[in-house]
């Protein structure tokens, strides 16, 4: 597979990963990184499973807009809302693993069609790519 990047970022970690800064090099964001308190931290900053959580919400959203769009699915309601739940814990063969569980809601929209969308925003979303064999990832129309 090939993959003609349109966009780059670049953010830089400091002090110690997981407790330290975050920041985009664009000086547009900094981010205060402390573990969550169920992984022996304070809990007063953020962490890396929760940027996760908010991007790949973000983008999975915009996916599901892009498939309905382009692929002439049906509208996504504006009220439309994907809540990312991302865990983090040992695995069983040793270092650290994640889970994600995507909650999509589509008010006003019949069950079918949300179905349809959600499943193909899980194929265009590049999330969801990378994730795809990587991470148990399950996505549920509410």
């Amino acid at each position: 597979m090939s993959i003609d990047p349109k966009y780059w970022t670049e953010a830089q970690a400091s002090g110690g990963g997981r407790d330290g800064l975050s920041r985009l090099t664009s000086g547009m964001l900094t981010v205060t990184m402390n573990p969550p308190q169920e992984l022996g931290g304070a809990g007063k900053g953020h962490n890396p499973e929760e940027l996760f959580a908010l991007g790949y919400a973000a983008c999975y959203l915009g996916a599901m807009r892009f498939a309905a769009q382009s692929e002439k699915l049906g509208t996504v309601p504006a009220d439309t809302t994907v809540n990312a739940h991302v865990g983090i814990g040992p695995r069983s063969d040793g270092g650290f693993g994640l889970k994600v569980k995507l909650e999509v809601k589509m008010p006003g929209t019949d069950r079918a069609t949300a179905e349809k969308i959600a499943e193909r925003g899980d194929f265009i979303c590049p999330y969801s790519n990378a994730t795809k064999g990587n991470i148990d990832v399950e996505i549920v129309v509410l």
